[in-house]
């Protein structure tokens, strides 16, 4: 589901135990990324892969990128492996108005 940043935030607060992804590169994550993120690049289709069969289901996951698109599809991704609760940052960190992590 795609969120504005007031709504992804405020279901993220309002979510016990959620989880952040960033599905950027490595660069782009040490550049700069959402505190408490864990990165995981959707541009290495097997890192991505592995990394993303190693959460656990039942969790509910936040999902940012750049501008929005690969966070996107990484959601579509989740939910085709059986991740239902699964929301996309519209805008990506672009947008962000919050605190990034340098």
């Amino acid at each position: 589901m795609d969120l504005s940043q007031e709504a992804w935030t405020s279901k993220q607060a309002s979510t016990s135990d959620s989880i952040i992804i960033d599905v950027r590169t490595p660069e782009e994550y040490e550049a700069g990324h959402l505190v408490h993120a864990h990165l995981l690049d959707i541009r290495d289709p097997q890192g991505f892969m592995e990394g993303m069969d190693a959460l656990d289901k039942s969790q509910t996951y936040f999902v940012y990128c750049r501008s929005g698109a690969r966070s996107a599809q990484a959601c579509q991704i989740f939910k085709q492996h059986g991740i239902a609760d699964c929301y996309n940052l519209l805008g990506g960190i672009l947008e962000w108005e919050g605190e990034i992590v340098h």
